[in-house]
């Protein structure tokens, strides 16, 4: 090999080093999925860094974390992963925080359902009501308990048609093969930026019904060093990412001057 293909080649490799250090690779609860896309357009507007983006369920992100699956960073739905985790020695426990704390809606796409849905709910007048696999999915572990207090387990069951994660709980509703669904109120608001969402088209769980839906994330061990992750995690705790997250419907955790715009 002549010198001059040699240090071809030594360059081409320096030059994919680098651009492969400049992306970091993010595993995101589906739940996050729209939310996450905007944060992630406002700040690759004035970073260097690229963010690849995984979008899932927070126990499968979790499992596959477990067999060391190459995440930088994970948003999960709940505590309890990034708890389970820190635990096992995976993660860096000073980077953990609640990035946001979602809210449980119940939604239909039927437009005869407008301004019906929690009675719709309570009497039992729908063919399917879709739940995320509570067993993964923190969102269908938070409508359980929504059932639970309501009184509602036994008249319902028998109706559940359930997702593997809160994207497919979503699907379920809005391609019809379910009257209502539990979903998050991020993904109703998501469904078009440029019009606001009418009300009547859901019915928002009052918090008191189910347990807080603390959403972590936690920057993996392996990550420790990449400067790309720590400058994602310190966009999410700007003003800028906050007001991005509250217009989404989530509540914040973060003492920021956020401006709720929903």
């Amino acid at each position: 090999m002549n010198i001059k293909k040699w240090l071809g080649l030594v360059l081409f490799s320096a030059f994919t080093l680098c651009a492969e250090a400049k992306t970091v690779h993010v595993a995101v609860a589906a739940n996050f999925s729209k939310t996450m896309q905007s944060l992630v357009i406002e700040f690759e507007k004035t970073s260097d860094y690229q963010i690849a983006l995984s979008f899932g369920s927070s126990g499968k992100f979790y499992a596959q974390i477990k067999q060391g699956a190459p995440y930088e960073l994970f948003f999960s739905a709940d505590q309890a992963k990034p708890d389970a985790l820190q635990k096992d020695g995976l993660v860096i426990a000073a980077s953990r925080f609640t990035y946001a704390i979602g809210r449980l809606a119940v939604w239909s796409a039927r437009p005869d359902f407008a301004n019906k849905i929690e009675t719709k709910l309570k009497d039992g007048s729908f063919n399917k009501l879709a739940i995320a696999n509570p067993k993964l999915a923190p969102y269908g572990a938070a409508a359980l308990q929504v059932l639970r207090h309501l009184e509602l387990i036994d008249a319902t069951q028998s109706k559940w048609v359930r997702g593997a994660n809160i994207a497919q709980t979503y699907q379920f509703v809005s391609s019809a093969n379910a009257d209502l669904g539990f979903i998050a109120l991020s993904q109703i608001l998501g469904i078009n930026r440029m019009q606001k969402v009418k009300e009547r088209s859901y019915w928002l769980v009052p918090d008191m019904m189910h347990s807080p839906i603390k959403q972590d994330v936690v920057l993996l061990r392996w990550a420790a060093k990449s400067l790309g992750a720590k400058a994602f995690l310190d966009f999410i705790h700007t003003d800028k990412a906050q007001n991005i997250i509250a217009q989404y419907g989530y509540l914040s955790s973060i003492s920021v001057n956020v401006e709720q715009d929903i």
